[in-house]
């Protein structure tokens, strides 16, 4: 799910609201790489997308400060025993899916997202660099790798209770932009709701994820575009005091969303037959 800048500073929310982590696309390409569904090549593509390069600093067991890239990272994850990929997407008061220990947690409370090796302790979180002039921005991405704690992730739910929770957070937030007026609030909303309508969302995970997991996923990016938009400023609440309520009757749905799309991105792991 997309989360507002101050949760996530490493989103590029401000290009695009609606763009899902780094790190959930990794998760799920490096999955269906793991697993034996897609080549190493076609998986770096899709992680890097438009970023200019990403590379992987401190992995196990090579000198600390080397640089490598995603394909030769993702081989090395594979010979230290790693055999699954999970997301994190932690916010203030919630370490959605982390795991320990305090260092790697304020790391990935920092970055807004995480991703936490299976089979080894390791975690990585994206450190984003925009630089040039506006206009002609380029990014790269350096992923740190981290010692992790092996363990449960906090507060992820399975896919069947995502699922469930989702069906009744997307009444939920519809009826409040009814309330809101988004709808009437003018051109602003109404390109945003474009905006959303527009994305492309034939492939929502990789090849070798279940359909429940795809579900799920597109329902929580269906309830988290609504939170964006009724987050933005748009439709009937003008004053500070009416904005303060808009902003806490959003945020138990904005979590179960959240909730919603770790697990849909774990699934390929925790869903396992």
């Amino acid at each position: 799910m997309p989360l507002t800048p101050a949760e996530n500073p490493s989103a590029d929310s401000a290009a695009d609201p609606f763009a899902e982590p780094r790190s959930a696309l990794l998760t799920a390409w490096g999955n269906s790489l793991l697993a034996g569904f897609a080549p190493p090549d076609h998986v770096v593509e899709e992680v890097v997308r438009d970023d200019e390069r990403h590379r992987v600093v401190d992995l196990p067991g090579e000198p600390a400060g080397e640089l490598h890239g995603l394909t030769w990272a993702l081989g090395r994850l594979r010979v230290l025993g790693v055999r699954g990929l999970r997301l994190a997407l932690p916010a203030e008061g919630h370490p959605l899916g982390l795991t320990g220990p305090a260092p790697f947690n304020l790391a990935a409370l920092d970055a807004g997202e995480a991703v936490l090796a299976v089979g080894a302790p390791v975690g990585l979180v994206p450190q984003v660099e925009v630089y040039g002039p506006p206009g002609d921005q380029a990014t790269t991405v350096l992923w740190r790798c981290h010692e992790v704690q092996q363990g449960p992730p906090a507060d992820v739910p399975s896919l069947y209770e995502a699922e469930r929770e989702l069906a009744d957070g997307l009444r939920e937030a519809t009826a409040l932009l009814a309330r809101l007026d988004v709808a009437g609030a003018g051109p602003q909303a109404l390109r945003a709701l474009e905006q959303y309508r527009r994305r492309g969302h034939s492939q929502l995970l990789a090849p070798g994820y279940p359909p429940r997991a795809v579900r799920v996923l597109e329902s929580a990016r269906q309830v988290s575009a609504l939170l964006t938009i009724a987050a933005g400023g748009h439709g009937a609440a003008v004053s500070a005091g009416e904005m303060a309520a808009r902003a806490a009757a959003l945020t138990p749905l904005r979590r179960t969303a959240r909730r919603a799309q770790v697990a849909a991105y774990n699934a390929l792991v925790d869903e396992a037959p």
